[in-house]
């Protein structure tokens, strides 16, 4: 057993039996994040409108370049499973049916921060530490996009910033130009 402060900490595979055995539903907002469970902040219509708008612009788009999913679990590590608000996935004809994805399925993945900055940072330092290529960190409270890039075991080497006016493109789709003040939306 792995014991962490007093704690447990939770396999991939405990937390899953939490879910098969009803202890965790799939209303329960939660993500397994370094062997504990841990409650993600309720979504309002900022963060909402902003995840809405990627998702249909992405898909539309990409078409069959990229797998788009929103809110469904990568398995970093085997104690951390994240739920990323929007990921951009690797092609695979089963669309992930066998298994949730690994890093190397990942090639970008986007948090939208509006009252959960402290926890996406957290994770942006564990999407690095995995190899995750590029993340994306949609600030709507600061109203500023950062890019993340260059992953590496003390995080992400590369951290730009963009604001409204500033076109920016995902590292594996540079054709792919997308206005910051449509992902922002207007202002509130």
């Amino acid at each position: 057993m792995d014991f962490a402060g007093g704690k447990k900490l939770l396999t991939s595979a405990e937390y899953h039996e939490l879910g098969r055995l009803g202890v965790l539903t799939e209303d329960d907002r939660v993500e397994l994040i370094e062997g504990e469970v841990v409650p993600m902040s309720p979504i309002g219509s900022r963060h909402a409108g902003c995840t809405t708008y990627l998702i249909n612009l992405l898909i539309q788009r990409l078409q069959a370049r990229a797998l788009v999913t929103m809110g469904n679990p990568v398995l970093l590590s085997e104690i951390t499973e994240p739920q990323p608000d929007l990921m951009l996935l690797r092609p695979r004809a089963d669309c992930y049916r066998a298994h949730n994805p690994v890093p190397g399925d990942v090639l970008a993945v986007v948090e939208v921060a509006d009252t959960s900055h402290a926890h996406d940072r957290r994770k942006a330092g564990l999407y690095a530490a995995a190899g995750i290529p590029e993340m994306w960190l949609v600030d709507v409270r600061n109203d500023l996009i950062e890019i993340k890039r260059q992953p590496t075991p003390a995080g992400f080497a590369v951290v730009e910033l963009h604001h409204r006016g500033d076109r920016i493109a995902f590292e594996a789709f540079p054709d792919l130009q997308i206005e910051v003040a449509d992902v922002l939306g207007d202002r509130p």
